[in-house]
């Protein structure tokens, strides 16, 4: 029988806990569904003792990160709304970024959402693929030029590192350990019983399109004002007159977060509108057009596929769940 494998839950000040708790549960059910001790889960930090984490939770670790070997250290993503504040909390926990730097080369390191950027910061990425949010992208390319990221991918899965993007991304990496360990039937089982229906994985033209993925202020008014427009009404001067900018500011500061102009962002987020619509709905294209305010079947189309690669009825072939 093969040894029982030792993962710590990193622990740390702003920490999302969320996704600790529920990968541990996922752990555990693995224990109790083979009745073998598969896993041993026990919650580490910096210094053993209370954290405080995001949403005004505390949890206790009961050990320092170096006290004892681990197999695998898994470490969450913390609320972040910009490079900038990624930044801070990373300076912030200098110590932590030099212990994750520390730890032996036979633990192997996984983080989710933004928990990939202390990874990183730790060096212990250098020179391998992990995921990053499509809006951090630059800002970590051009910190972390070492690393190969990837903001198309949702998870990759490396020797010695699993990286995963999202606030649920500890799950792939749950149900890659898990499987790797149980039967087909038993990871069914587990999953059947643990883990809940999720969203279809949106086309990569459509990842962070959401209103909650935007990652200020300004986007977060930009995005409801574009869905409420009508297509063929949105120009830059009618978005900057609501928002009570020139046209050069709105310009000028959506280029310099996102690197684009409006009128690519508007598309993308008018187009992601559609996408829903053609996999949530059984409406006609016309119709979603027609109640999108694109001033044409044929220009909806047209720009449908110029960004996805596929026409209306191609996507909703493949990516429908009705």
């Amino acid at each position: 029988m093969s040894k029982a494998l030792r993962v710590g839950l990193l622990l740390f000040p702003g920490c999302m806990p969320a996704g600790l708790l529920a990968f541990a549960d996922l752990l555990h059910a693995a224990n109790r569904r083979t009745a073998r001790t598969l896993f041993e889960v026990r919650f580490v930090a910096l210094r053993a003792g209370a954290v405080d984490c995001a949403h005004g939770v505390s949890l206790p670790a009961s050990a320092a990160l170096g006290d004892g070997e681990l197999d695998a250290l898994l470490v969450p993503g913390f609320w972040a709304e910009s490079a900038e504040q990624v930044d801070a909390l990373i300076a912030a926990q200098a110590s932590l970024v030099t212990a994750l730097h520390k730890c032996s080369r036979r633990t192997q390191l996984w983080g989710y959402c933004a928990g990939v950027c202390l990874l990183a910061a730790s060096g212990r990425l250098n020179g391998q693929p992990a995921t990053v949010t499509w809006w951090l992208a630059e800002a970590m390319r051009q910190r972390y030029p070492k690393v190969s990221w990837q903001s198309e991918q949702s998870g990759l899965f490396n020797e010695r590192t699993a990286t995963a993007s999202g606030v649920n991304g500890y799950l792939p990496i749950a149900e890659q350990l898990i499987a790797r360990r149980v039967s087909g039937a038993v990871f069914n089982d587990i999953s059947k019983l643990m883990v809940l229906p999720r969203p279809a994985v949106p086309h990569a033209a459509f990842q962070g399109a959401s209103l909650i993925e935007q990652p200020s202020g300004l986007l977060r008014r930009l995005h409801p004002l574009i869905e409420q427009l009508p297509a063929q009404g949105i120009t830059v001067q009618v978005l900057a007159s609501r928002l009570g900018l020139s046209e050069r500011t709105l310009a000028r500061k959506v280029s310099g977060e996102l690197g684009q102009t409006v009128a690519a962002y508007a598309r993308r987020i008018k187009l992601n509108q559609v996408s829903e619509r053609l996999t949530l709905t059984a409406l006609p294209v016309t119709s979603i057009g027609a109640e999108l305010g694109f001033s044409s079947d044929s220009n909806l189309r047209r720009m449908f596929k110029a960004l996805t690669g596929l026409t209306p009825a191609e996507y909703r072939q493949k990516f429908a769940r009705v």
